[in-house]
C-alpha cells in the first residue's frame, strides 16, 4: 500500500463509523492482506448485505467478472471503487497480481457478476492460491440463485444436489443426467432461455415424470415459479419461449418398494449360481437396499435347500 492511500482497518466489516472519520479518530492500519468473498444481489440491487456494502466502501479493490455489471452495482449504492476484471479469460495472468497485492497487505473484494462467487462462476483458484499463502479469506454471504430457487420451489430441501449447468449437447446432457438419476436428493440446475425446452425434454426423457419447478427472473419484477412433472414442464417450455435468467429444481427419485420374497430369492439363486455366497449377497444388498443380515440369512437357507 502506498504512502499516499489511506489505512484501513484490518477487517472493513468492522470499520469506523463515519462520525469517527470525520473527526479523525485513529483507524488501525491494515496489519495484513484479506480477501473477501462477498455475495451480490440475483436481481434485485436492494438484496445486498450492510456488511457487504461497508467492505465494498472499504477495500483497496474489488475483483468481479464484468466491471461493468459490477460498475453498475456500486453507483446504485453511492459506491466508488477501483473495480479489477477476474474471470476465466485473463485469471492465470491476472491471480499472480491479485496475489501480489494481497501480500502487500491490501484488502480486496471478490464478487460475481450476481449472487455468491464460485458458484458456477470463477474464482476458486485464486481462493486456494490465498489460503496457501497464507492469507485470510473471509467469506460475505448473501444472495444464491440456487438456494433462493430451491426455498421457493415446493419440492423437498433437507437434501439437495447442486449441478449447475448441463452440458449443451443433447448427449452429453443425458449421459450427466443419467449419472444425477441415482442421487437422493433434489437436484438444482441452471438453464439458459435458448435450451430450457430441450434440457427438460432430456429430463423427462432420462429422470422420468419426477415433479419439477422452473424458477426464473428470482427477485425481479416477473419472478415465477411454475411446478409440475418434467413432461408437463417439457411440453409446456417446448412451446413456450421462456425468457431471464432460470434455475430448475427436480425433485429426488422416489424409493423402489422393497422386493418381495419370491423376487429375493430370484434374485440370489441368480447371483449364487456363480459367485461365492458372500459376493452374492453383496451383490444383492446392493440392488435392493435390503438389510446385509436379512439378505445373508436368506442366502444361507436357500445354499441348504439347493444342495
Amino acid at each position: 500500500m502506498s504512502p499516499s492511500q489511506p489505512s484501513r482497518p484490518s477487517d472493513p466489516s468492522q470499520a469506523a463509523s463515519p462520525a469517527a472519520e470525520a473527526s479523525g479518530a485513529d483507524i488501525p492500519r491494515q496489519a495484513e492482506g484479506v480477501l473477501h468473498v462477498v455475495a451480490t444481489p440475483i436481481g434485485n440491487l436492494q438484496d445486498i448485505s450492510l456488511r457487504a456494502l461497508d467492505i465494498l466502501r472499504q477495500t483497496d479493490a474489488v475483483v468481479c467478472e464484468d466491471t461493468r455489471v459490477t460498475g453498475k452495482l456500486l453507483a446504485a449504492h453511492g459506491l466508488q471503487c477501483p473495480l479489477v476484471s477476474y474471470h476465466e479469460h485473463n485469471a492465470e495472468r491476472r491471480r499472480p497480481e491479485l496475489l501480489a497485492r494481497l501480500d502487500a497487505g491490501e484488502t480486496l473484494a471478490l464478487v460475481s457478476d450476481a449472487g455468491t462467487p464460485l458458484i458456477s462462476d470463477p474464482g476458486y483458484k485464486l481462493v486456494r492460491a490465498a489460503q496457501d499463502a497464507g492469507i485470510p479469506v473471509r467469506s460475505v454471504p448473501g444472495a444464491s440463485a440456487a438456494v433462493a430457487a430451491l426455498a421457493v420451489a415446493g419440492l423437498p430441501t433437507d437434501r439437495f444436489f447442486f449441478q449447475g449447468f448441463l452440458p449443451h449437447k443433447t448427449k452429453a446432457r443425458r449421459d450427466t443426467l443419467a449419472e444425477l438419476a441415482a442421487v437422493p436428493a433434489s437436484l438444482v440446475v441452471y438453464e439458459s432461455p435458448q435450451r430450457l425446452g430441450a434440457s427438460l425434454a432430456d429430463m423427462a426423457a432420462v429422470l422420468g415424470a419426477r415433479e419439477a419447478a422452473v424458477v426464473r427472473e428470482l427477485t425481479k419484477r416477473f419472478e415465477e415459479t411454475r411446478r409440475a412433472t418434467l413432461p408437463e414442464l417439457a411440453a409446456h417450455y417446448g412451446e413456450t419461449t421462456a425468457k431471464g435468467e432460470i434455475v430448475v429444481v427436480v425433485a429426488p427419485p422416489v424409493p423402489a418398494e422393497p422386493p418381495g420374497e419370491a423376487e429375493l430369492d430370484a434374485r440370489l439363486r441368480a447371483a449364487l449360481a456363480g459367485q461365492s455366497v458372500r459376493d452374492a449377497v453383496s451383490e444383492v444388498t446392493r440392488e435392493t437396499g435390503l438389510p446385509r443380515k436379512q439378505v445373508y440369512k436368506r442366502a444361507l437357507t436357500i445354499k441348504d435347500e439347493d444342495g
